[in-house]
């Protein structure tokens, strides 16, 4: 077919979003999906990539305004892969994230359940605590951003709508010294240079700063110098790490870290409980939505302060530890062994005592915690996208745990895995979607699900 070729162009009328984002149109019964794009919208496009019964293009021009459509606030967000929806308008995001949840269940998971609407946030903007931002050279000038969408062109930063300000105003400052002490920025073409990433972490809690500067030698030069001239500039920067990594790899961080200046940790609150972040921690990115997440499953367990839970994926513990004061007994498990070692100081910090934390693959580790603790009376799970093993619900299963609040950032592995609960005896309550990232294409969902 001529007009099912690389260069065609086309007027179509957008239909639907895939999971990334992305408007869907037809060009007669082929599927083109486009970038920018929203239901309601008539667009024109160029095919720029063609697959058998798909093809992927590039908008041209929007014929025709959908009347969900706005003008986005951030004028890095057509090229920049960090929001995927910054041209839609909020309300719509949220009914959209609901109905993405909703179509992953009938469609993936074969089930009937009820989606309640997304919350939201009531200011939906700096509600980032952390970045990532590669450095690099464009012709002589530094430039230091977020990957440009579907590449590795760096767009560079003067600004962002979801970052937290103070984040922003630490990374212009490390470009601009970077630039005047001559540090030179990562090339990952030759892998050559010196600074590859500067990762920023700021507490909401505290207002302070951590700052991680990714190398791929294990030199950084003038470091003494950049610290002197960012402490001066940023009064709230509290710690300045430096991490080695070597490799030729898109992974960012490498496996040696040594604090240069400051803290060796940054401490945050979620609710009543405080945190210390470590520079390798994992800890949820929007504290403000984090609450209303936690507040979710707190809800749905109904504990009473007399129940043995298991927080199994936990991470550093942050759900089990906002739960200790409602149950008897937590019991976390986690891959990840530095993790664990941030679950068991947090549990110290907050003077948490009925709170243990074990390192190990959830699967292997779950049947012995059960013959250990012959009642528990509710497990929370918490994966990472790709869902649960198989193997983790069937012993959840046997052992008759009567309620499971899963926590999901995937709604296709979310379909997958209830499905899997059901046939295993379990029936889910209404789903609660989350907006935990507003302008971007991700939704968190809560469920409670209990022995039929």
């Amino acid at each position: 077919m001529s007009n099912w070729r690389v260069g065609a162009e086309h007027e179509l009328e957008i239909t639907g979003l895939t999971h990334e984002g992305l408007g869907v149109g037809r060009v007669d019964s082929r599927v083109v999906f486009t970038p920018q794009a929203i239901p309601g919208d008539r667009v024109q496009v160029r095919i720029v990539h063609v697959k058998e019964r798909l093809a992927y293009g590039e908008l041209l021009s929007i014929v025709e305004k959908s009347p969900d459509r706005r003008e986005p606030s951030c004028p890095h967000a057509p090229l920049c892969g960090g929001c995927q929806l910054q041209h839609m308008d909020y309300p719509a995001q949220l009914q959209w994230k609901r109905q993405q949840v909703q179509d992953a269940l009938e469609r993936l998971g074969g089930l009937e359940v009820e989606v309640l609407p997304t919350i939201g946030m009531d200011e939906p903007y700096h509600y980032r605590n952390k970045a990532q931002l590669p450095l690099g050279r464009q012709g002589r000038n530094v430039v230091m951003g977020f990957f440009q969408r579907g590449s590795h062109a760096i767009v560079d930063l003067s600004g962002c709508e979801i970052q937290h300000p103070l984040i922003t105003r630490l990374a212009l400052a490390v470009k601009t010294a970077v630039r005047d002490l001559g540090i030179e920025p990562y090339d990952e073409v030759r892998h050559s240079g010196v600074l590859r990433h500067a990762v920023i972490r700021v507490s909401f809690a505290h207002s302070r700063l951590m700052l991680v500067l990714v190398t791929r030698t294990r030199e950084l030069p003038r470091a003494q110098e950049l610290i002197a001239r960012l402490t001066g500039e940023i009064p709230e920067l509290a710690s300045v790490v430096h991490n080695i990594n070597p490799q030729v790899t898109n992974v960012i961080l490498g496996r040696e870290t040594n604090v240069l200046w400051g803290d060796e940790y940054l401490l945050d609150a979620i609710g009543h409980v405080r945190y210390a972040v470590s520079p390798l921690s994992f800890f949820q990115v929007n504290p403000i939505q984090t609450k209303v997440l936690y507040d979710l499953v707190q809800e749905r367990l109904h504990l009473s302060g007399r129940e043995t839970v298991l927080d199994l994926y936990c991470g550093a513990g942050t759900i089990g530890l906002y739960l200790a004061a409602r149950a008897k007994k937590v019991i976390g498990v986690e891959t990840v062994v530095p993790a664990v070692e941030d679950a068991r100081r947090n549990a110290k910090l907050n003077g948490i005592t009925n709170a243990e934390f074990h390192a190990g693959r959830a699967e292997e580790v779950l049947p012995r915690l059960i013959r250990e603790h012959a009642a528990v009376d509710a497990a929370i799970v918490d994966p990472p996208r790709k869902g649960c093993e198989a193997a983790v619900l069937e012993a959840l299963a046997e052992a008759g745990v009567p309620a499971l609040v899963y926590v999901s950032c995937n709604p296709a592995t979310f379909a997958r895995d209830l499905s899997r609960l059901t046939g295993l005896g379990y029936k889910a309550g209404p789903i609660q979607p989350v907006d935990m990232f507003p302008w971007t294409s991700h939704v968190e969902t809560v469920s409670l699900l209990s022995r039929t």
